[in-house]
């Protein structure tokens, strides 16, 4: 079965030979990254001159699940302490809603979790965070608009740590990838928490918006660069056919998604598998 960013290319040449510059362009356009591009040109230009459209979308569809890994490690809780789950990103990708759809997922699986509100720059963010677990059932720790987030995420390490629960998840501030100090403002967060457990914050995923293509690839650098991520979490699969770029990520930074969004509702989240992923895109 056709990729469906090539459906229509495969259409088009389903009993000629393909054109190569337009092939190329189909699969640039659904943001697999330059260098996955080039690695399946290669692969089909082996085969010579007599590639059809559904060779190329069979091929496509082998070299991207090569890339994705089959299995990820499990999500277990740490035997005597939380483990920290740092979750950033820039404006707009859905990290508040995602902090809280994960918890829920956690709290799904029985496990014990804690929310905390660190988007401080935002007051918004803070109220909907604290709704968010009334509605699940969940604790959040937060302070006041403009608080010290990095304050913050001590503190609730400490509280969590005390309680015995398993999982804290702190959501930061959205900041743009591009402001210098904003990233140096995360990676003080990130220091924090270290100061109760070295390896904190165990997790750093950063979210990102399946309909913002290429750019996410960008946001991915800079935030690797700031941080060292872990993860993924991938949001608005559901409104886009897109999300290749969750293959350049991987491809080009080794950097795997986690959990992938496809709705508004709490369950409308799940872990990542690459097989439902590929099949999600076709």
């Amino acid at each position: 079965m056709a990729l469906g960013f090539l459906k229509s290319f495969v259409q088009k040449f389903s009993s000629r030979p393909v054109d190569w510059d337009e092939l190329e362009e189909a699969l640039i356009r659904a943001d697999l990254g330059v260098p996955m591009t080039l690695k399946i040109l290669d692969t089909l230009r082996v085969r010579g001159s007599s590639v059809t459209g559904e060779t190329a979308a069979a091929v496509a569809r082998e070299e991207i699940l090569q890339v994705l890994p089959a299995v990820l490690p499990p999500l277990r809780p740490l035997p005597s302490k939380p483990k920290a789950i740092l979750v950033v990103g820039v404006n707009g990708t859905g990290k508040t809603t995602s902090s809280a759809k994960l918890a829920h997922w956690f709290k799904s699986h029985r496990h014990t979790c804690l929310l905390v509100a660190a988007d401080t720059f935002r007051a918004a963010a803070i109220e909907q965070l604290d709704s968010w677990g009334q509605r699940l059932g969940i604790d959040v720790v937060k302070s006041q608009y403009q608080g010290d987030s990095a304050a913050l995420c001590y503190d609730a390490w400490t509280s969590a740590h005390k309680k015995n629960v398993e999982f804290l998840i702190c959501d930061t501030a959205g900041r743009l990838h591009t402001k210098n100090h904003l990233m140096q403002e995360l990676s003080k967060v990130a220091r924090t928490l270290a100061k109760h457990d070295e390896e904190a914050p165990h997790e750093k995923w950063l979210v990102v918006d399946a309909t913002t293509g290429s750019n996410a690839l960008v946001q991915a650098k800079e935030f690797h660069q700031a941080i060292g991520l872990t993860g993924l979490i991938m949001t608005k699969l559901d409104g886009s056919g897109r999300g290749g770029v969750a293959v350049a990520i991987q491809n080009e930074l080794g950097i795997p998604t986690r959990f992938v969004g496809t709705g508004e509702k709490p369950g409308d989240f799940a872990p990542f598998q690459r097989e439902t992923f590929v099949s999600r895109i076709l």
